[in-house]
């Protein structure tokens, strides 16, 4: 296996394990991270953090030896099964966190904007290089990139194959933070400011902000006062306002 995954406490931490390659990602590794997000789904996490291996790499993309010699059957399956995967993550109750340790390029960088949040070291650098092998993103990247970035951004970002620093993905937005070291504990750091609060309600929210990128407003609000009551019903919201107005600190249990 070249995916570890490792469950402490009320968290979870998804490894490309492939240094050697710069943890490149071969098919089958996409469809072993798609094992290890169904585990998650099944878990008590709180939060799950996708890194790689080694210092060099989070995801440097997709395996190139692989793309060659392929039918066109072939890559659309490939193409489907990426993104069959990507938007599990996407999707996945729990929310994620992206550590980006090094370079994340093409499917790579497609993997951390499918997640929730997205963090760096200072020295990484991340794009979506496909026009220069004569190729278009295919694991989410023109779709996932507009959504945060805006138009604009995402169209010079995809046109030009630009390499992004750091601190230039941190100003354009791409990620949300940078941080001094790819540890775990950076990670968990970041995670604190949302699994303090109401695993529910914390799910209801995010799913909410999502329908706001694929929907008109008057849609988007019908779903957020649908989400909202449904959060309202929760044990979690009734521990929330008694607390308040007790004056002491919410006990929250995801229910």
């Amino acid at each position: 296996m070249s995916i570890d995954l490792l469950f402490e406490e009320d968290y979870a931490v998804l490894t490309i394990n492939r240094p050697q390659a710069l943890n490149a990602l071969s098919f089958e590794i996409v469809g072993q991270i798609g094992e290890a997000l169904e585990r998650v789904s099944e878990s008590e996490a709180r939060v799950l953090i996708v890194t790689g291996a080694g210092e060099k790499a989070f995801c440097a993309g997709a395996d190139i030896q692989e793309l060659t010699g392929r039918s066109l059957a072939q890559e659309k399956r490939g193409v489907e099964l990426g993104q069959r995967v990507f938007l599990m993550l996407d999707r996945l109750k729990t929310p994620s966190i992206a550590l980006i340790n090094g370079y994340a390029f093409g499917g790579g960088l497609e993997l951390a904007l499918a997640c929730t949040f997205r963090l760096a070291t200072p020295q990484a650098k991340m794009g979506l290089p496909e026009l220069t092998l004569g190729l278009i993103p295919g694991y989410g990247g023109t779709q996932r990139l507009p959504r945060l970035i805006g138009e604009s951004r995402a169209m010079e970002m995809i046109l030009t194959a630009q390499t992004l620093t750091a601190q230039e993905a941190f100003d354009w937005g791409v990620i949300n933070r940078i941080v001094d070291t790819p540890s775990v504990e950076e990670a968990l750091c970041f995670a604190r400011k949302f699994t303090r609060f109401s695993s529910l309600a914390v799910q209801f929210a995010r799913e909410a902000v999502q329908r706001a990128a694929s929907t008109g407003l008057e849609e988007g609000l019908r779903a957020e006062a649908d989400l909202s009551t449904l959060a309202y019903r929760t044990a979690d919201a009734n521990e929330g306002l008694q607390a308040f107005l007790e004056k002491r600190k919410a006990k929250f249990r995801g229910q």
